[in-house]
């Protein structure tokens, strides 16, 4: 015996739809309905207020563009042949005011000719209602404008809500790290001055491992910081850009300078190599150190203790590039081409703990100054860090 297999549907199962239909109140919806015809609009009325919405009316299309400002209504059901003006010609009215240019149109016609409904669709309807309708097919028409229109509220709410919570983030943010680099950076210089003036003999190993450790924390807190500060003024627009001509040659050893004393504390030798001749960009002096700080940060992070760091500048067509390279523990291949855009946690070869957002920080501020950054490593050999430039211009 053969048995036909079928095929079961659940019925419990809603769409979208259907869901937020089921949730709206009719009644904090208005409809305009416009007809020259008083049966039309009066049977219009009687169908609609029964279902709840709130109504309001017009004769003529000169009335339906009045209405529709003074009542601002979410749906308005406009007959197309109307003795002043046609009902094509008011949606052209209402779709060029702003100030009713979003609100939906079902046109009520008797019309069937192809090219009318073309032409209707080309004027800004949403949807048609053919004369004579039924209530069931009005209904159904009347409420998927009015489920479009619901979840187009929705979206506006919650996009508010979300541009709201963004805000108060990126307030608290920079709050944090304005309130806390100050305190971080005393901090920071204190620890650096006793870590490199003291020895594990003058002061026993463990007690002189206790400070290089609060040492290193506090350099990358006070970096963590200090580039919170400026990424959350980046994403808010209150960071001016700056530009002006600098001279790399009197920008970048004083960058290096500052890790001297870091680089130190792991045995890692500064290698800085600049320029004969000036070589002048067209940069933000601020953003440019900013940088090249990340790039040095991370260098001396994941470099081995005893190894080198080599800091390089050279111009590169209408670029000044500054290179940064270290000889550590290099970057995954499948990591390097979203390095700069994916914040992420590393490690450094002591343990130091890095977020990743200084180098979408690094990003974001080459691009803001008109330049560019690269990376090129290979695993356990080392990596290049590099930020492009525009030259001064003659």
């Amino acid at each position: 015996m053969h048995v036909e297999k079928q095929l079961i549907i659940p019925t419990n199962q809603q769409t979208m739809e259907e869901k937020l239909e089921a949730k709206i109140n009719r009644s904090d919806y208005k409809i305009l309905i416009v007809d020259d015809v008083v049966s039309n609009v009066l049977l219009l009325k009687i169908l609609l207020t029964n279902e709840k919405f709130q109504v309001c009316t017009a004769n003529c299309g000169n009335m339906c563009i009045e209405q529709a400002k003074a009542e601002k209504p979410d749906l308005i059901l406009l007959d197309v042949m109307m003795p002043d003006i046609s009902g094509f010609d008011t949606a052209v009215i209402l779709k060029k005011d702003p100030e009713t240019a979003d609100i939906p149109i079902i046109f009520l016609t008797a019309l069937n000719n192809p090219s009318d409904l073309v032409h209707g669709f080309q004027v800004g309807a949403n949807d048609f209602l053919t004369k004579p309708f039924n209530k069931e097919e009005l209904v159904v028409r009347v409420m998927h404008q009015i489920t479009l229109v619901a979840a187009k509220r929705l979206i506006q709410k919650q996009n508010e809500e979300l541009r709201a919570t963004i805000n108060n983030r990126d307030k608290m943010y920079s709050v944090i790290a304005h309130d806390l680099r100050s305190p971080m950076a005393s901090i920071r210089m204190v620890l650096n001055l006793v870590v490199t003036s003291m020895s594990p003999e003058m002061i026993g190993p463990e007690l002189f491992e206790l400070l290089d450790k609060a040492n290193k924390e506090s350099e990358e807190c006070h970096d963590l910081l200090d580039n919170l500060l400026k990424w959350t003024k980046s994403q808010t627009g209150r960071l001016n850009v700056l530009l002006q001509d600098l001279d790399l040659n009197d920008i970048i050893p004083g960058v290096v300078d500052i890790f001297e004393m870091i680089a130190l504390t792991k045995k890692i030798k500064l290698q800085y190599v600049g320029t004969q001749a000036p070589l002048v960009v067209r940069a933000d002096n601020d953003m440019l150190k900013t940088i090249v700080r990340n790039f040095m940060s991370n260098a001396v992070k994941f470099s081995p203790e005893n190894s080198v760091i080599e800091i390089t500048m050279k111009e590169e067509g209408q670029f000044a590039k500054v290179s940064v390279r270290d000889h550590g523990v290099g970057i995954e291949p499948d990591r390097l081409g979203s390095i700069f855009h994916k914040g992420e946690t590393t490690y450094g070869t002591d343990g130091e703990e890095g977020s990743g957002l200084g180098l979408q920080l690094c990003a974001d501020f080459a691009r803001k100054i008109g330049g560019d950054v690269q990376v090129e490593s290979t695993l356990n050999e080392g990596s290049t860090f590099s930020v492009f430039i525009p030259l001064k211009k003659d």
